[in-house]
């Protein structure tokens, strides 16, 4: 029976694990912002998973311990100490922690100046149902389809036309509202080359699941090469 129970755990944590890859998961990163969402989300599983198991086991002991004898006045005391232990200490000790690492973590990802390099630039408006691609600096436009240098911090400057989208491509960093009559602006990068999916993640309408783009990163060397065909072709 112990065997049979441990096969149906491995089984089900395997099952669960699987949703862990592909193309729209935020716990297979493929940019800086990504892994520190993960890392951050893999801290706080596992410290919740910790809090989860002490509570069952003092739940587990309460139930089965002998009833103790002793005054009111110390029940009352004793009752007092686990309120403020685990009702006020505990969250205030596990929030602070939080905060310490995700408050960092967050302003690593604003679209702050950068002492070396610069940013590529990348305008995104949100349409129902779709998504145009801006290049400015090249001056040409894309429809669902973006392309980004590798190991290079990209701005994407993003708007919308008509009603509230979320601009998000979960393998590479959070996401952001496109909110009509405002530009809001979220800085990506991607570790390497390859082709990454992305989605509208706020309910815009009965055309709102078609609203998805996909995100391919190209070396330095190509990502020019594609700037000089696409000028090219815009020029004729």
């Amino acid at each position: 029976m112990r065997n049979r129970v441990a096969e149906l755990i491995l089984a089900a944590t395997l099952l669960f694990m699987t949703g862990c890859s592909g193309p729209y998961s935020t716990l297979d990163p493929a940019g800086p912002a990504a892994s520190s969402v993960a890392a951050l989300w893999w801290g706080m599983f596992i410290v919740a998973s910790l809090v989860l198991i002490v509570v069952c086991a003092l739940w587990w002991y309460a139930m089965r311990r002998k009833a103790l004898n002793i005054s009111d006045e110390e029940a009352q005391k004793l009752q007092n100490q686990w309120v403020i232990g685990g009702g006020i200490a505990l969250p205030t000790v596990a929030i602070t922690v939080l905060l310490a690492f995700g408050i960092p973590i967050g302003h690593n990802m604003l679209p702050l100046p950068l002492e070396d390099g610069e940013v590529t630039r990348i305008e995104i408006e949100a349409h129902q149902w779709f998504w145009r691609v801006s290049y400015p600096e090249e001056g040409f436009e894309l429809i669902d389809q973006i392309y980004i240098p590798v190991d290079t911090p990209v701005d994407f400057y993003i708007s919308s036309e008509d009603v509230i989208h979320s601009f998000w491509v979960p393998r590479l960093g959070g996401k952001i509202d496109a909110i009509p009559g405002r530009t809001n602006v979220l800085r990506l990068s991607a570790d390497e080359a390859g082709t990454y999916g992305g989605q509208c993640a706020e309910f815009c309408g009965r055309g709102h699941a078609f609203m998805q783009f996909e995100v391919t990163a190209l070396a330095a060397e190509d990502y020019e090469n594609w700037l000089l065909q696409m000028e090219a072709e815009n020029n004729e």
